[in-house]
């Protein structure tokens, strides 16, 4: 499944966070998330001149970040507010959950295990696992770590990887495996460390952490 990019998005992206590089203009970003200012007030609380205040809120309006208006009490005096509808472009697109996963990695006894359970669980569309040198078990580790998290893997078992089936994400989930293969274009690789190298209940913790915090990142 290759990822399609919207370029008007990346461009709309691109803009916000060109505008917000500067650290004078994040700052007045953050002061205006909480209250609107007039000009003379964000001057005095980040010592500007005015004529450099104009400069960056010019910066910011072109991006649609900032909004400056008339008072509805003295006609005089202008406010400038935050209009938060463009940060929301900072935010990368979620991508919908594809129907079906694999996870591979070297020996399918820890780290796919432990993505493919965790999918199941945690996005709810089919997943499974295999490996390209399957081992004669899951580990125990990988077992006793996918428990403390709520999931059950007792009953799992290493399966050897065989032809990809074009419906299906694949994910490689060790470097090995990854460079072993012959990855199509479409196939996603996360670059997870192997816990059997370490074999603490402390490594295979961080496996499940980096997966949910990868799974976070990917599906609503």
């Amino acid at each position: 499944m290759k990822r399609q990019w919207d370029d008007d998005r990346i461009d709309t992206r691109a803009a916000v966070h060109a505008a917000l590089a500067d650290p004078t203009r994040l700052a007045i970003v953050d002061e205006l998330g909480v209250s609107d200012r007039t000009p003379s007030e964000l001057c005095e609380r980040f010592v500007l001149a005015g004529n450099l205040l104009a400069h960056h809120l010019d910066v910011l309006e072109r991006v649609g970040l900032v909004e400056r208006f008339v008072s509805s009490g003295d006609r005089r005096r202008r406010y400038v507010r935050l209009d938060r509808g463009p940060l929301s472009a900072l935010v990368p697109p979620t991508l919908a959950a594809p129907t079906s996963m694999l996870f591979v990695c070297t020996h399918n006894s820890a780290r796919s295990q432990l993505a493919a359970a965790l999918w199941r669980d945690r996005v709810g569309t089919p997943a499974a696992s295999a490996g390209t040198h399957p081992a004669e078990r899951v580990h125990p580790g990988a077992v006793a770590a996918a428990r403390r998290v709520g999931i059950d893997l007792s009953a799992a078992q290493p399966h050897r990887l065989g032809p990809a089936d074009p419906s299906v994400q694949i994910v490689t989930v060790c470097d090995r495996a990854h460079e072993e293969l012959d990855p199509h274009e479409s196939w996603w690789h996360w670059s997870i460390s192997d816990p059997v190298d370490v074999g603490t209940p402390d490594a295979f913790d961080a496996v499940v952490v980096d997966i949910e915090t990868r799974l976070a990142a990917l599906a609503t």
